[in-house]
């Protein structure tokens, strides 16, 4: 009978820690709903008193706008399916304390590598797909590897050194795409990869592929690893208290750098996934494309959590592909941005009120010790 009692007050004490880490999450996106509602009244030019007519027209339009028929639906496939890659990246260097700003430019770098792996002629569709999938491993990899082994042997902040590479990541992009055989100058792109390298699509008409069921496979490994591995526990406790963690015997370098080349791999699979499911060429890039910085806001919303990026990635990847349709709805599309960035200053704050809560209790315990 203990026993039981004991498991069944554990199993409780789970679910409540679970569905508070969910409470404030859900709190910031409805507050961020009841902000931009106002401006879709602006827009519109309705009263005040239809508040509630302006809400129904911004959340079905968002509604019917990414999920209105598959077509749609299979289109915000293609928006989540690099936020899930790049909110895990992002979650896993947030466990071990780090910010990992250069999942961007490692993102950057997958994609090249599928670019330059999946013009390689006469392979099978197997062994060609699996090559993609293992060079943006190793491009995303050793992109976040750099700065890891600057931060552990120097350290340098991660930070400012992620920043810079996003931008190195960038050049040699423009610079393989412009000035190597590997590049069409006449088209400022790389070849279109060979059939056997693009992935399956789940619609002839579609560019929504098998990625998305790799991006969650990816989640459900990483958050195995994290949570029932010895690997991921000294990733957790160099995140959680680097002291107490060597003091234990972990070696905090070696987590460091090992949690930026899982967290940069993670980025390049997402993106040699995005060129051989969706792109299928890199281009000359005038700018990044975003999806790594996406992902910083991914994986706080699902407060690190690989499995929680999965839903976090779908919110912020509706908004994303509905932002055209609330255009033609005379609603501006800046309101997508809107919400977003009032759902991310709602989830900071409540890091920011529990790192003041645990420096209290730090003072208190001294003070009482």
């Amino acid at each position: 009978m203990n026993r039981t009692s004991e498991s069944k007050k554990s199993l409780y004490i789970a679910i409540t820690n679970v569905l508070k880490s969910l409470l404030f999450p859900l709190f910031s996106i409805i507050i961020s709903l009841f902000i931009a509602v106002f401006f879709v009244i602006w827009a519109k030019g309705y009263g005040i008193g239809d508040y509630f007519t302006a809400l129904n027209d911004l959340v079905g339009t968002i509604l019917n706008g990414s999920f209105g028929d598959s077509t749609r639906t299979l289109e915000t496939l293609v928006y989540v399916t690099p936020l899930i890659f790049t909110g895990i990246a992002n979650a896993v260097a947030f466990k071990c304390g780090l910010f990992n700003i250069g999942v961007e430019g490692q993102f950057t770098l997958g994609m090249l590598s599928a670019a330059i792996i999946g013009i390689i002629p006469g392979l099978s569709p197997w062994v060609h797909v699996l090559l993609i999938v293992l060079g943006g491993i190793a491009a995303g990899g050793l992109w976040g590897a750099i700065p890891g082994y600057l931060k552990a042997r120097f350290g340098t902040n991660e930070v400012i050194n992620t920043i810079m590479m996003n931008y190195i990541a960038l050049y040699v992009v423009n610079f393989i795409v412009l000035q190597t055989p590997v590049g069409i100058k006449a088209k400022s792109s790389t070849p279109i990869i060979e059939k056997s390298a693009q992935l399956l699509t789940f619609s002839p008409d579609s560019r929504a592929n098998i990625s998305i069921i790799i991006a969650a496979l990816c989640a459900v490994l990483i958050a195995w690893m994290l949570w029932k591995t010895t690997i991921g526990y000294e990733i957790r406790a160099v995140g959680i208290n680097p002291f107490g963690a060597e003091y234990g015997g972990i070696n905090i370098a070696r987590n460091t750098i090992l949690a930026m080349v899982l967290s940069g791999a993670i980025g390049g699979i997402g993106g040699a996934t995005h060129v051989a499911g969706v792109m299928y060429q890199i281009t000359d890039m005038m700018a990044l494309l975003g999806y790594g910085f996406d992902g910083i806001a991914v994986a706080l919303l699902a407060k690190s959590n690989p499995i929680g990026c999965i839903p976090a990635a779908v919110l912020f990847g509706v908004l994303n592909s509905s932002s055209r349709i609330l255009q033609l709805n005379s609603i501006p599309k800046e309101i997508v941005y809107l919400i977003q960035s009032v759902i991310i200053v709602f989830v900071a704050t409540d890091y920011i009120v529990k790192y003041f809560e645990n420096k209290r209790k730090k003072k208190g315990a001294i003070v009482n010790g």
